[in-house]
């Protein structure tokens, strides 16, 4: 939950701040492939939310001191937050690049993830087959296998998915500026 409102903070200042400064056209025209430039930030972004979740695993340590518990499970949720948290970063990045106003792209990521949030919600209102595709596509739902410490392929592909799409929709916008431009 914590995640939801970190991720639009991150984000927001990727690409819009390069827009409103006018340091965009110098990325854009420098010998670096676009694809360097999206996966560089996009991979700064994921190391910052891994130091986020660094802080939180400092806890851990008083459990293993006192404790015994089994480690797998813990990776295993650590490795869906991770996902979790590319996936939506990816589609950060996506809007960072749509605005110069680093607000605006802030606020719309939190949307666009509080939406992919709750979007799991309909299924349990409605048992029609679109409330299932519907609910399918929330990140939550996907989540839940993870933090069981189960390791799915098919949730983690569908981050994966996630994190390709918003990738490949921040290339296309970065072509468009360059064409604009």
């Amino acid at each position: 939950m914590i995640g939801l409102f970190f991720i639009p903070l991150i984000t927001m200042r990727l690409f819009a701040e390069e827009k409103r400064s006018g340091t965009i056209e110098l990325l854009v025209t420098s010998p670096i492939r676009d694809l360097e430039i999206i996966l560089g930030k996009w991979l700064a972004a994921v190391m910052l939310y891994a130091c986020l979740l660094l802080f939180t695993a400092l806890n851990f340590g008083f459990l293993f001191k006192y404790g015994n518990p089994d480690w797998k499970p813990l990776l295993i949720g650590y490795l869906g937050l991770l996902l979790q948290a590319g996936a939506l970063l990816a589609i950060g990045t996506f809007i960072s690049t749509l605005t110069k106003n680093q607000i605006i792209a802030g606020a719309a990521t939190f949307g666009v993830c509080l939406l992919l949030w709750i979007v799991g919600w309909v299924q349990g209102a409605e048992d029609a087959p679109w409330a299932h595709a519907l609910a399918y596509m929330s990140v939550i739902t996907h989540f839940e296998s993870f933090g069981r410490g189960v390791l799915d392929s098919k949730d983690a592909i569908f981050y994966i998915t996630l994190i390709f799409l918003g990738l490949f929709f921040t290339a296309r916008s970065m072509e468009s500026l360059r064409w604009r431009s």
